[in-house]
């Protein structure tokens, strides 16, 4: 296994848990100092105090944000710890930027009751580098035959409000509307994966001009759309939440609009991935760019952009999905589907929507941080920068360019569609509940697990 990059030998800590972050733009606005102590953020203003024992952070020409919050991540443990584990996962998710990720249903054992979720998130809190959200599963075995079991995961520990078969579509549209009458008891969302299996049945990429060029099974944008319209009108008959996880079509995203126009309960994300790559990509034939749900076109990529910055698609959700080397180092038809996204989804998001024009920070802190937070009911992330709220909070240097290197990351897979490509954006610091788990652009150290488990239901 690769070396991964890790903690400094001597995390840079204040010894009295005080943090000053000197002169950051707030949402990349006004400029301001902001006091971090016991886990919150104490003070927001000019010119503060630095209190004895504090460790100061000169964050001039850095924005200061909600820490990120991802609502579509794949940790793929307990099980598949040959693709990554929750340790490396999170690791790679403070480094991106994210105080908060959920873990999805499709480890082995799918996570489909109490006992796996509750050890999700057992070791979210080993971890220690972000909040770790288990996601349950809405069908035993993500086989979509029975209800897995809603209510247990809901009333256990880990306090489960996110479910999805997400690798999976829950294609019976009867068990689609029990699972959204279920989970409607504890204020629960179904997050679907729009997509009909029989319309998809050894589908390589997106139907269109490429496919055809390329003469690979094509994949159609209909497959997709079909399933979101099906299920906005379950959504709407039986008043439940309903969430869509990585939109891909311009027809999706009109939809969504109409549904949303009609008052029905449904959200939406969009994957970074999405935002920036198009099947065009695909003529490389590098496997790198096979994807569930496919990339499409640019007109596609045009009206998920135009979809995000006007609220029809709500949040960002990164998909991260890494895969052992050899998954990916082979045929294009033997590869697995899914690309890597933690570490890079604020910079693609930067490129995207920032530095077109289409939206700024604080737009860019609604669609990654508060609206997740809102959708998953994580009440202690996406929190304003303001007295007295929780110190999960990361500062960017919006000036930075890299070159994206999949060797140099945290995350165990190596699957990155960025290598080689110079994106704009670092995360210079990151604090998880007040702790500094990022400084310098580095990984500090991780929090120690609280002794008490505090509420965090919304």
């Amino acid at each position: 296994m690769p070396a991964k990059p890790a903690p400094a030998d001597s995390p840079k800590l204040s010894s009295t848990g005080t943090y000053l972050l000197r002169g950051a733009s707030l949402l990349g606005k006004e400029q301001a100092d902001l006091l971090i102590r016991d886990g919150v953020i104490a003070a927001v203003g000019q010119g503060l105090d630095a209190p004895e024992g504090a460790l100061t952070i000169d964050a001039h020409g850095l924005v200061a944000l909600p820490g990120m919050v991802d609502l579509h991540t794949h940790l793929r443990e307990p099980g598949r710890e040959d693709a990554e584990t929750v340790e490396t996962g999170t690791r790679a998710a403070a480094l991106g930027g994210f105080t908060a990720v959920h873990a999805m249903a499709n480890s082995n054992p799918v996570a489909d009751t109490a006992g796996v979720v509750e050890q999700v998130y057992s070791l979210g809190l080993k971890s220690g580098w972000v909040d770790v959200r288990p996601v349950g599963a809405v069908t035993v075995g993500l086989q979509g035959e029975r209800l897995a079991e809603l209510g247990a995961m809901a009333d256990s520990r880990a306090r489960v409000r996110v479910f999805s078969d997400d690798g999976m579509c829950v294609h019976d549209p009867v068990l689609m509307r029990r699972a959204l009458e279920y989970v409607k008891a504890f204020d629960g969302v179904v997050a679907q994966h729009a997509q009909e299996p029989r319309m998809t049945d050894g589908a390589q990429m997106h139907e269109g001009e490429v496919s055809a060029v390329l003469g690979l099974p094509g994949w159609p944008a209909v497959a997709e759309e079909s399933i979101i319209a099906r299920d906005v009108l379950l959504a709407q008959h039986t008043g439940s939440r309903l969430h869509v996880c990585h939109v891909s079509t311009a027809g999706s995203v009109e939809i969504i609009r109409w549904a949303k126009e009609r008052g029905i309960n449904v959200t939406a994300e969009v994957t970074p991935h999405h935002l920036l790559l198009t099947d065009e990509a695909v003529r490389s034939y590098d496997p790198v760019y096979k994807v569930n749900p496919p990339l499409r076109t640019e007109s596609d990529v045009e009206a998920l952009r135009r979809g995000l910055a006007d609220g029809t698609i709500d949040i960002v959700g990164t998909d991260h999905a890494p895969h052992p080397s050899e998954h990916k180092e082979c045929e294009w038809a033997q590869a697995a589907m899914g690309m890597t996204g933690l570490e890079t989804a604020l910079s693609v998001v930067q490129a995207t929507m920032i530095e077109t024009g289409l939206m700024d920070w604080e737009g860019f802190a609604r669609v990654t941080s508060a609206t997740p937070a809102r959708i998953g009911r994580v009440a202690t992330q996406g929190r304003p920068l303001e007295t007295g709220e929780p110190a999960n909070v990361i500062l960017v240097d919006p000036a930075a360019r890299r070159t994206v290197d999949p060797h140099k990351m945290a995350t165990m897979g190596k699957n990155s569609p960025y290598a080689g490509l110079e994106l704009p954006g670092m995360v210079r610091a990151a604090f998880f509940a007040g702790h500094p788990t990022v400084l310098d652009g580095a990984l500090n150290g991780p929090r120690a697990a609280a002794a008490e488990e505090t509420p965090w239901i919304g």
